[in-house]
């Protein structure tokens, strides 16, 4: 009998050769797919890839210094010893022209600022939804104009009478505003010597502070014809606020800069992902791949050194840039299981089409699906925890220069890399001759794919469990997009949503093993599938607690996705045990109904989702 330092010998040297074989095809496909490009496709590609970079960048700094796509849209008719014109002339959306009531009655002007004497500013608003809108937008420029003028004030003090020191805390933190009410509203003013205009920026006048101007001169302004209300002042002596500590500049934090700097990420994972998908469907359509099937090597063995040449492209690539744009190893981290997810989903599309056509519409849309998982979530870095669903908010916080520990890295990648998983093997499910040569439509093909790796009860309870990944990936997703919306309307849809997602989990395989007759049609044996499926699946999602690490259930949306809370012990033992009860009876409801038949299937689909939800919506009705 064979000792256990020879099985671990033997174990070593069976490792080496598949990584040797790995290699050697890694290599073999390098050469092949460099070869195949002429030098005008890589120049071509090089510029594409420049130009990209280039535009991003420029829109990255655009962004740092304010975007102005709506440049010179307002006509405001102003004379140059107008004290207003400078208003005018800084802001990029104000155009200045010669003052006339003939060209503002003829549509020409959209505002008319006159000085009809020293101490009054008369202005003139076209009456149009145009005029109103230029009447705001002067507002708006005149409250900036002020403050950029405070901010060189050589008084500090003068300046910014009043600072703020702004520090985020959680949204769980209850704090009361010294000297104001317990429900966050402003207390009474303090009596002081005058009044304090708090309007646009707490706009003040008079080096004195007794008295509110609100025209050049410190005098009250006339109003004539079709007016918009009194002009705040812009005088010398007026003290506004500033984005460095005046209440009314403060504005939540938004990284627009790195999180377009975070995008260019992204871009090359399309081509290197499309240059992937091509040599794959070009070895079935040209049945080249007949080679590597015959060849004494296991599929893995194959898949892994074809796969292997692009993913590292995509880590070299994301090097490079993470290297131009600040980043450290932290972002090339976190991107590559954004490349293993392209790869991944694109190694699927290229088993399943039947064309270039057919792969070029599945890659896109799987770009589509990948990017705004990705860069949507990324948006809220700085506003809320939803944000670390997304890799890419780790890129934004590495660009920013925040930490990030090991819980936030693996709830960010620990789906894509699951995913990523999941989708190759189910993709390997197919890699063999009677389906790659074949022109089965795309159903077809991913309902093969789902039957290859089913043999019985374990392996449905199994499988169920590996779908996990994509159902909380697909669920967060649904979180991030319901964020914004009321939680009178989030929650009922979300309910609903993670109903439906989970239900379509536990049954398409087994619908697909039915469709293939890889199970009998008899009633028990579809209620064994049921209760594997269910139970598989309750047990993989006992790991979505892995969202208390960055304190989703902090959130209203969070609590109802994940995280009951308020319950007494015996209450929450019995809700422990009804997940269980209620994925097996759901499961079981799918089961039987997919072994009659598509509409059967999708009937009884709608009918676990109903079930699904009304358990959802008592569970959160009870801990409301």
């Amino acid at each position: 009998m064979t000792n256990v330092p020879d099985r671990l010998k033997n174990a070593i040297g069976d490792t080496r050769r598949r990584l040797a074989s790995v290699w050697r095809i890694a290599r073999w496909e390098t050469s092949r797919s460099v070869g195949t490009i002429d030098r005008r496709t890589a120049v071509l590609g090089a510029i594409i890839i420049v130009l990209t970079g280039a535009v991003v960048g420029s829109v990255a700094v655009a962004g740092s210094a304010g975007l102005a796509i709506d440049r010179d849209i307002y006509r405001v008719g102003v004379d140059t010893e107008n004290p207003y014109y400078p208003v005018v002339a800084e802001s990029s959306q104000l155009a200045a022209a010669e003052p006339s009531q003939d060209a503002l009655a003829a549509g020409e002007l959209d505002i008319l600022v006159d000085q009809p004497g020293e101490d009054a500013i008369t202005w003139y608003v076209a009456e149009s939804e145009k005029g109103a809108a230029a009447h705001s937008t002067l507002l708006s420029a005149i409250d900036r104009y002020t403050e950029h003028r405070m901010a060189a004030e050589p008084n500090e003090s003068a300046a910014y009478p009043v600072r703020v020191d702004l520090q985020y805390v959680s949204r769980s933190t209850d704090a009361t505003t010294p000297g104001g009410s317990d429900d966050g509203t402003q207390s009474d003013r303090p009596a002081g010597n005058g009044d304090e205009d708090t309007t646009g920026g707490a706009d003040t006048s008079g080096s004195s502070g007794d008295e509110t101007a609100s025209d050049a001169s410190g005098g009250e302004s006339s109003t004539e014809g079709t007016t918009g209300g009194p002009l705040p002042s812009i005088g010398t002596q007026a003290f506004g606020g500033s984005q460095s500590g005046s209440p009314a500049a403060i504005q939540p934090p938004f990284p627009f800069s790195s999180l377009l700097l975070a995008f260019l990420f992204l871009v090359p994972m399309n081509f290197v992902s499309q240059a992937y998908g091509g040599t794959m469907l070009n070895e079935r359509i040209n049945r080249r791949g007949e080679l590597l099937l015959v060849a004494p090597l296991a599929r893995t063995t194959i898949i892994a050194g074809k796969t292997l040449p692009y993913l590292l492209a995509a880590i070299a690539v994301t090097a490079i840039i993470a290297t131009i744009v600040g980043g450290g190893l932290l972002s090339v981290f976190a991107v590559v299981p954004i490349a293993l997810g392209f790869l991944s989903a694109t190694f699927v599309a290229a088993m399943i089409a039947r064309s270039f056509k057919e792969l070029t519409f599945v890659t896109v849309t799987i770009a589509v699906l990948v990017t705004t998982y990705a860069f949507v979530p990324a948006i809220f870095t700085n506003v809320t925890p939803i944000a670390l669903i997304s890799p890419l908010s780790i890129v934004v916080m590495d660009l920013q220069g925040e930490a990030v520990s090991i819980g936030e890295y693996l709830f960010s990648t620990g789906p894509f890399y699951a995913g990523s998983a999941v989708l190759f093997v189910l993709g390997s499910g197919i890699y063999r001759e009677e389906d790659m040569f074949t022109q089965k439509p795309i159903p077809a093909k991913v309902i093969d794919a789902l039957n290859a790796q089913l043999s019985g009860y374990a392996s449905v309870g199994l499988w169920t469990a590996l779908y996990v990944p994509f159902v909380f990936t697909a669920e967060l997703l649904a979180i991030a997009i319901l964020y914004v919306a009321p939680i009178e309307l989030s929650i009922p849809v979300l309910l609903v949503t993670i109903a439906l997602i989970e239900e379509l989990a536990k049954s398409v395989h087994v619908y697909a093993g039915y469709a293939r007759s890889r199970f009998e049609r008899r009633l028990p044996v579809a209620v064994g599938l049921g209760i594997a499926s269910g139970v598989g699946f309750f047990f993989a999602e006992k790991f979505t607690a892995i969202a208390q690490v960055v304190g989703l259930p902090e959130l209203a949306i969070g609590q109802a996705a994940f995280a009951p809370t308020g319950l007494t012990p015996t209450l929450a033992a019995g809700l422990l045990a009804a997940p269980l009860v209620l994925h097996t009876v759901t499961a079981t409801i799918t089961a039987v109904g997919a072994r009659d038949g598509r509409l059967v299937y999708a009937s009884a689909l709608v009918i676990a989702t109903i079930v699904h939800a009304a358990y959802n919506y008592g569970v959160v009705m009870l801990y409301a």
